[in-house]
């Protein structure tokens, strides 16, 4: 496939012409813009979910145009074939000309390679309108998550958004297939309802009338159907999201004992998920079991009908046979409408959940005069009064570690997370409820992006020598000032694109980082060295290993400012020596800071910062501290006390406990 995958251009160029503001692209000329003959997935429509579907649709109009066609081709032989057989029993087999017996059976096995071929071609269509429906929808997702960063998570529970990249995703592959499959069906229902009217006015009406009201008596079933796939869908997010906390701490759970604990959790939410499907599955097969009663209903009423009229003269034995076989295949258009509505239905629910995540806006603004960050310059923040030396390695201590982790992602110019995201849907209610609830919902997430909006614009209180972080494009802020925290994951790939993700290290570099954060026993204990395989979230190591192996690869970054919160939390103490000496000189000249209470690296601190209540309270070096603040005695105290006020001894490990590693 020429069109695959799927062009989506990244959240740079997606910034400058949101959905919202379309001609925006059009005074940009700088901005590249990508061939619309691919599948040109830039600009979604987020008004409402059935115009996001058909902005799905038209973006391969064209594979669309061809696979209907293909479709009612393949569609065309089932409504033809019973006449062919009628005509063969009236013109060959009654007056017993095997002539026309020859040249009709020819003309069905005519028909039905034509079938067969255009089934072959309709399938291959499907399949590929299908992957670049679904990538297509999953770079979306993917792209507004590295545009969001990490808002998105503030706004939108996990599981929703990776039930929308997932499942949701698949929902709108089948998209193109509903469309040319309800083509072909009311294709054939017309060639039928032209072939019956031609030979009996009476059963002709029956035939047009019957399928609509048919498909009219089953609307009712419907809407209670969509909502309770409504509360299906929002119960397997919610169950996403728990396996995806679970996962992501098993090994602390088992560390603490909380395995049983978060396993009930698991299995009662299991159960309200299993509850849901269940209820979502019995209106399901009602509606089914009025297509087949319907349907089936059709068959008789028109084979009694068609009977009737033989008997009386009105139709022969050959016509009869073909209002059989027409009665006997219109039970798959019928059922081909039903099937329509029913993914119709689950892919608006789909559309639902997707744009409430596309149509969110980063709060970022670019400035309208940027500035350039000196990378030598002072760090300082108005909040609190902390200040970093250019150069030097400053440590930041707190009796309580969310002050030092909201001073660290304010030196980042990372929003606070002070709120609950906003859940995509809503359950137990409808009618009227239903729509109130979800306009609050859509009110509560403009309000938090106005929220984000507002705490983003302005003077961002953060500055880098004279230039406040706000002046400056959020991209080279990133650049400058690298936060690097307890959340950051490894992902699954080599030990060389973990370390050096950019490929900009040599082997000197590359080993010289491993060696800042004492991770060499990673590299000798993973089989094929730099290019042994690290399965998704460092699954094979443990927490200490991985926590070294993030600090590795943000050394390997070398940023100007490097901001490092609790990097030595789930080593033992060996190893946090063997870190605090190297990372000092790994970073001789640059500008560290490090959120931390280790007297191992308060020791090699070249300033120590005391925060109380989220201010400095104190300053100067770690000797300093100790003699002149009580309260900074009281931490550094506590913090050796938790340890255990063991020196570190050579050839110790690390322990599991709590998320440490165990070997």
């Amino acid at each position: 496939m020429q069109d695959f995958p799927p062009v989506v251009p990244d959240f740079e160029d997606a910034a400058v012409a949101t959905p919202t503001s379309r001609a925006a692209a059009d005074v940009r000329p700088d901005v590249p813009r990508h061939p619309r003959s691919r599948g040109d997935f830039s600009h979604p429509d987020t008004r409402s979910p059935s115009r996001f579907l058909l902005w799905l649709l038209r973006q391969q109009r064209s594979a669309i145009v061809l696979l209907t066609g293909v479709t009612v081709l393949q569609w065309l032989p089932g409504a033809v074939g019973p006449y062919v057989v009628g005509r063969i029993i009236d013109d060959g087999i009654s007056p017993r000309d095997l002539d026309v017996v020859v040249r009709l059976c020819a003309v069905l096995l005519g028909l039905v390679v034509l079938g067969a071929v255009a089934g072959v071609l309709s399938h291959t269509l499907i399949v590929r309108t299908w992957l670049v429906a679904m990538y297509g929808s999953t770079k979306l997702v993917t792209r507004k998550v590295a545009q969001m960063g990490h808002v998105l998570p503030q706004r939108t529970p996990t599981g929703e958004v990776l039930s929308v990249a997932s499942g949701d995703a698949d929902q709108f592959g089948g998209l193109n297939e509903l469309l040319a499959n309800l083509a072909g069906a009311v294709v054939a229902y017309l060639v039928i309802a032209g072939l019956v009217l031609s030979t009996s006015w009476q059963l002709g009406l029956v035939v047009l009338v019957a399928a609509p009201l048919i498909v009219v008596f089953a609307l009712p079933l419907l809407r209670p159907l969509q909502r309770r796939q409504e509360a299906e869908r929002s119960r397997s997010a919610d169950l996403t999201s728990l396996a995806t906390d679970i996962v992501a701490g098993l090994r602390i759970l088992r560390g603490i004992g909380g395995e049983q604990t978060f396993a009930r959790n698991y299995a009662a939410q299991s159960q309200l998920t299993r509850s849901a499907g269940l209820s979502a599955g019995r209106w399901q097969a009602a509606v089914d079991a009025t297509s087949v009663l319907f349907s089936g209903l059709f068959l008789v009423a028109l084979t009694w009908l068609g009977a009737r009229q033989v008997v009386a003269g009105q139709l022969s034995v050959g016509q009869l046979v073909s209002f059989f076989g027409y009665a006997v295949f219109m039970v798959w258009p019928i059922q081909t409408f039903f099937q329509s509505t029913q993914k119709w239905v689950r892919c608006l629910v789909s559309a639902r959940k997707a744009i409430a995540v596309l149509e969110q806006q980063p709060p970022w603004t670019p400035p309208a005069e940027p500035l350039r960050l000196p990378g030598d310059g002072v760090l300082h923040d108005q909040r609190s009064g902390f200040t970093a030396r250019p150069g030097e390695l400053t440590l930041v201590v707190s009796a309580l570690p969310d002050d030092s982790a909201a001073l660290a992602d304010r030196l980042g110019r990372y929003l606070p997370a002070e709120y609950e995201p906003v859940a995509l849907d809503v359950e137990g209610v409808k009618g009227r409820a239903a729509k109130r609830a979800r306009a609050q919902q859509q009110a509560d997430r403009v309000r938090l992006a106005e929220r984000d909006r507002r705490l983003a614009s302005g003077s961002w209180g953060v500055s880098l020598g004279p230039v406040d972080l706000a002046d400056v494009p959020l991209t080279e802020v990133r650049r400058t000032v690298l936060v690097s925290d307890a959340a950051s994951v490894v992902f699954a790939g080599t030990l060389q694109e973990l370390v050096d993700p950019h490929d900009r290290l040599t082997r000197a570099e590359a080993e010289g980082v491993l060696h800042a954060a004492a991770a060499e026993d990673v590299f000798e204990g993973l089989p094929g060295g730099w290019q042994g395989t690290i399965d998704e979230r460092g699954r094979g190591l443990s927490g200490g290993q991985r926590q070294r192996l993030v600090l590795a690869r943000a050394l390997g970054l070398n940023p100007p400012v490097l901001v490092l919160v609790e990097p030595t939390s789930a080593v033992d103490a060996h190893t946090e020596a063997l870190i605090a000496s190297r990372l000092a000189d790994h970073r001789a000249g640059r500008t560290t800071v490090v959120t931390s209470v280790s007297p191992l690296l308060l020791h090699h601190a070249d300033r120590v910062a005391y925060l109380e209540d989220g201010v400095v309270a104190a300053s100067g070096t770690h000797e300093e501290l100790v003699s002149t603040s009580a309260g900074y005695r009281s931490v550094v105290a506590r913090a050796l006390d938790e340890d255990g006020g063991r020196p570190a001894v050579a050839g110790e490990t690390e322990h599991a406990v709590g998320g440490g590693e165990g070997r």
